[in-house]
Formats: C-alpha cells, sequence, structure tokens
C-alpha cells in the first residue's frame, strides 16, 4: 500500500506547534489562514489559527456535536460550520486538540487579527472571541470579486496592514523591526515555493500526492509560515515525493483518468473520498484548495506591497473571470480530464457552483464537471451513497472520453 513516509515528521511537528501554544512563554496572536502571519511572527508572537482547528473538527468528525450549541447560541446553522463548531466546542469546553494533540484546548488570545479575503464571516467570528476575552481586534478589507488587483488595491490593503503594528506593538511590546519582518516574508516565501513544487510533482504520468494528501501536508504552509520549521519540512516531503516521481511509485498504480476538486475538502470523508477515487483508478491530482498557499509574490525587499499583493490575489478573492483562468491554467498544468465542484453548503466564498460558473467553465474548455453537494464540517449535508454513485458515473463518463479520443 503507498505510503508518504514524511507523515510520520508532520504528526511531529504539529505536536510541536500545539505544545507551544500552550506553553505560555509568548504572547499569541490569533490569524485567520490567510492572514498577515508574518507580521504577527515579526512581533515575536506564537500564531494560533482558529480554521486550523475547524478543519480538525471536522476531519475527527466532532464538528456536528457542536454546531447545534452555537445554534442554540443564536449563530445560523447556514453560516460558514468552521465558524459554528469552533464556537459551539468552546462554549462546551471541548476540543478535539486535547486528545489528538494533548493539548488544554484551544490557547487563549492576546490579539486577534483577521483578513476578510476569504470571507466575512471571520470577522463576526474573531468578533465574538475578542468580546469573550476582552483583547484587542483589527481586521484587513481588501477589495473583492477582482479582475486584476491594481495599485489602489494595494496601497488600500498596505495602509490596512500598517495599522495593525501599533497594536502588536502595544500587546507584544516591542516595536516594530522591518529587518524582523523582513526576515519572516523570507522564510515564507521559502516554504511557499517549495510548498507548489511538492504540489507540482502530480504534474507526472504517476502521480506522488493527491488532493487529499495534500490537505494534510498542508498543515505547516498554513500554520508555520514564517518559520524555519516549515521550509524544512517541505524541503524532505519534496525530496521524497521526487524520488517517488523517479520510481514511477503513485498513490493509484494503472491512473485512468485525472480530476481537479475545486473549492472546500469535505473534512470528515476525506478517506473514504479518497479510497473511492483510488479503487476506480482517478488520480486526484490538484485543486483550487491546496493552491491557495502558494503566495509566489512575497519579495522580503518589498514586504509591505508583497504581502498585500500576494493575499489579495488567492482565487477566492477574484471574480469569475479571473477564476475560470486560472482553472484553465491548472487544467493544462496538471492533464486534467475531468472537474469536481464542490458546492459546501455553509461555505458560500468557497463554492463556485451557485451561478453556473461549471456550466460557463464547461462550454469554454470541453471538459466534463461534476457538482458534488456537501460541506466541509457539517456531514448532514452529504449523501454519501448518493455522491458514490455519481462520482463512479462521472469516472466512466472520463474514461469513455478518453478512450474514444
Amino acid at each position: 500500500m503507498y505510503k508518504i513516509n514524511t507523515s510520520k515528521l508532520l504528526k511531529e511537528v504539529m505536536q510541536n506547534y500545539f505544545t507551544r501554544l500552550g506553553s505560555g512563554e509568548k504572547k499569541v496572536a490569533w490569524c485567520t489562514s490567510v492572514g498577515p502571519a508574518e507580521l504577527l511572527r515579526s512581533f515575536g508572537f506564537e500564531v494560533y489559527f482558529p480554521e486550523n482547528h475547524g478543519a480538525l473538527m471536522g476531519a475527527t468528525r466532532t464538528a456536528t456535536d457542536f454546531i447545534p450549541v452555537a445554534t442554540k447560541y443564536g449563530f445560523s446553522n447556514q453560516i460558514c460550520s468552521y465558524t459554528t463548531a469552533d464556537i459551539g466546542a468552546f462554549i462546551s469546553n471541548e476540543s478535539p486538540l486535547k486528545k489528538h494533540y494533548k493539548s488544554e484546548g484551544i490557547p487563549k488570545p492576546d490579539l486577534l487579527v483577521y483578513n476578510t479575503n476569504q470571507c466575512r464571516e471571520v470577522q463576526d467570528w474573531f468578533t465574538f472571541y475578542a468580546d469573550h476575552f476582552k483583547v484587542p481586534i483589527v481586521g484587513i478589507h481588501p477589495p473583492r470579486y477582482l479582475d486584476e488587483v491594481t495599485k489602489d488595491d494595494i496601497k488600500q490593503v498596505v495602509d490596512e496592514f500598517k495599522r495593525i503594528i501599533p497594536y502588536c506593538e502595544q500587546v507584544s511590546g516591542c516595536k516594530f523591526d522591518i529587518d524582523h519582518f523582513k526576515e519572516t516574508i523570507k522564510l515564507s516565501k521559502d516554504a511557499t515555493i517549495l510548498w507548489q513544487k511538492v504540489l507540482k510533482t502530480s504534474v507526472s504520468d504517476t502521480p506522488p500526492m493527491s488532493f487529499f494528501d495534500g490537505t494534510i501536508h498542508m498543515g505547516p504552509i498554513v500554520v508555520l509560515r514564517g518559520t524555519e520549521l516549515a521550509v524544512d519540512y517541505y524541503r524532505k516531503l519534496l525530496d521524497e515525493l521526487n524520488s517517488n516521481v523517479e520510481a514511477k511509485t503513485g498513490f493509484v498504480d494503472d491512473v485512468k483518468c485525472r480530476i481537479f476538486w475545486d473549492g472546500m475538502p469535505i473534512w470528515g470523508k476525506l478517506r473514504m473520498l479518497s479510497d473511492l477515487f483510488s479503487n476506480v483508478g482517478a488520480a486526484v491530482v490538484a485543486s483550487t484548495y491546496c493552491n491557495s498557499w502558494i503566495f509566489d509574490d512575497f519579495d522580503e525587499n518589498e514586504p509591505f506591497e508583497s504581502s498585500a499583493l500576494a493575499y489579495t490575489k488567492i482565487f477566492i478573492n477574484r471574480s469569475e473571470f479571473a477564476k475560470i483562468k486560472m482553472l484553465k491554467e491548472w487544467i493544462s498544468e496538471y492533464k486534467v480530464d475531468g472537474v469536481i465542484f464542490h458546492d459546501a453548503k455553509t461555505c458560500f466564498n468557497n463554492s463556485n457552483t451557485r451561478f453556473g460558473l461549471p456550466q460557463r467553465f464547461k462550454e469554454q474548455t470541453g471538459l466534463p464537471v461534476l457538482v458534488i453537494e456537501g460541506d466541509l464540517c457539517d456531514l448532514r449535508f452529504f449523501s454519501e451513497g448518493q455522491s458514490i454513485s455519481k462520482i463512479e458515473t462521472f469516472v466512466e463518463q472520463l474514461e469513455h472520453q478518453k478512450t474514444f479520443k
């Protein structure tokens, strides 16, 4: 059975990360997953990402225990299930961190910083905790749904980045040091380029890492950006995957078709879906989700401007025109035969199925598309039997199409 051996190191890296968070040695800043982690780390903060906690609750299938708790508290069960699961778990004084990482739970924040480049829910989510813990909160509100990111857009975001500095100085007790900021930007750039190379190993005819593997191995690029730890981890992972490519060893022995996944993972069904695709010879080789943590615009010589550009031009923050253009580039690069669009019911911003984009994409490219209904954490929106039937039929369609090309 195919295994990625670096997974053992990943567990150690993530364990050490959560141990440090709970040590109390440094001040803790909470940050959204595509937020200004580098700026926070330049002040010496340990950085915690609640979205990572939400994904963990989805993967451990504990989210649906806590979503109703948040609903009783007044949060709709139609909004982001990361948010409702996380807040429900907090109200219940529970967390999978206790079991899986021997942690006392989520760390108390000293500062909360968010970026609405993903969605508006993060502002409400973080405000809940700022009110509870009585700590400062500050956010970045970039322009949304952009065809292109302009100089005026960058200037606006840079100004909002700089607005965070006094909060960081006050809470950390440290003055802003531009050289420290540049160092963290450089480390993030190094890690993100390695992560990009990791993902691109699956361009090969015998892909060594699936989308489902990628959702697990992306942990360090989310929670450890701006550290040597992330750089070291992805060097080791890349070395292993490159060796597998040379040996023609991959996660599917006989690849019958190559699939691209758009949208959020269905965290509680990763293993089931991974096995399903592999068993029918379908390689899910790439995704919008894993590619969302490639920030190749980082430049330590222009730390503010490059950060503003990198965090504003991400896929989720773009117009349909820009998204289709990006999708076409990935489809070509990864030699994809068909695209699956995940309609995550509580993640409006990262579901591209609501206004006909898959149909227009199919018309422009001729590629078959399939829409799967589900959610990132709330499995009540996911029908396993129906999804299996749809996926098996879709894969048969792709195989038939390749046979008669």
